[in-house]
């Protein structure tokens, strides 16, 4: 495991648990950016096209932001130094690659599936990568060992998965459609490790944000041109609610808070944590602005209850021996 060099702070109960407030607020915050880059890869008809937007309006933003602050120019330096110094290696810095593919993702399957049913599935591939992640080390943490909680807390969301699609086992395209976001999840806990290594090395949270975003719409501008070759460009941009358009601020939020925490909590806290936020939100935004999937449904909402239990499950003690 490459050693970033940076001595860290003690991990000490308040830290931990303030990382853990942060990081259920991040959650909440991929689930309102679910719903609106599904609703607008439906207006655009277009979903690599509005993972782009999405994803490249956020990569607009930092590059603005993060050269312009002193904090942000330090950063960059901080990486650019480490990086010749072998404190970090490239593919640490690719992160946002798993980012690109799970705004995709939203777009090519929310509008069928629902938030909440879309952040369930991230969720068992979320907390089942979180799992190997952690155990190989991967995380600026190091090693955290596979108790029997957080290895329960795991089966348990899966099981959520399996009981919130359980009204579409009829529904092949449906299942199919829910693989992708199982498949995103995987992705999300070593982008999650990854970024956090950014983090420590650039000394700045932006400039995890500025790396992740620039690899992730880098593989999405390439996705597109693979798309435009196919179908053709879409008319035009929808005129539809300025909302459409901030998808990408919601993904700083979440990159950001990911990155920063992740040292006090290690990354199957931080994904378990962020897991309640994405649950509770993904429940609400398809409760109160529902989508062309309607209402959760008593499955549903009987699923993403699962996976708070198996946060909770998994934050707990390991039981000693002897």
């Amino acid at each position: 495991m490459t050693q970033t060099g940076t001595s860290l702070p003690a991990v000490t109960a308040t830290r931990r648990a303030v990382g853990v407030a942060l990081a259920v607020l991040a959650g909440v915050a991929l689930a309102v950016q679910s719903r609106i880059n599904g609703e607008l890869a439906v207006r655009l008809d277009d979903p690599i096209g509005a993972a782009l937007i999405s994803f490249g309006s956020g990569l607009l933003v930092l590059i603005v932001l993060v050269p312009a602050l002193p904090s942000g120019r330090a950063g960059l330096r901080s990486l650019r130094a480490g990086l010749r110094d072998r404190r970090i290696r490239v593919l640490q810095c690719i992160g946002g690659v798993c980012g690109g593919f799970l705004v995709a993702t939203q777009g090519l399957t929310v509008p069928t599936l629902g938030v909440a049913v879309f952040i369930v599935a991230v969720v068992a591939g979320q907390s089942s990568s979180s799992l190997m992640v952690d155990r190989a080390g991967t995380g600026p943490g190091g090693p955290q060992p596979v108790t029997a909680p957080r290895l329960a807390g795991a089966v348990l969301t899966v099981a959520a998965v399996v009981i919130s699609v359980a009204d579409r086992i009829g529904h092949s395209g449906a299942l199919v459609l829910a693989i992708l976001p199982l498949l995103a999840g995987l992705g999300i806990a070593w982008q999650q490790a990854v970024n956090g290594h950014v983090r420590i090395v650039a000394n700045s949270a932006m400039v995890a944000g500025l790396i992740n975003f620039l690899t992730g719409t880098a593989v999405l501008v390439l996705a597109y041109a693979i798309s435009v070759l196919v179908r053709g460009t879409p008319g035009h941009l929808p005129h539809g609610p300025w909302w459409l358009y901030v998808g990408g601020t919601m993904g700083i939020v979440f990159i950001a808070v990911g990155a920063t925490v992740v040292r006090y909590t290690g990354v199957l806290l931080l994904g378990l944590s962020m897991i309640a936020g994405q649950v509770t939100g993904a429940l609400l935004v398809d409760e109160i602005v529902p989508g062309d999937a309607g209402r959760p449904g008593w499955n549903t909402i009987l699923g993403a209850a699962l996976t708070l239990v198996a946060v909770g499950v998994a934050v707990l003690p390991a039981r000693r021996r002897g």
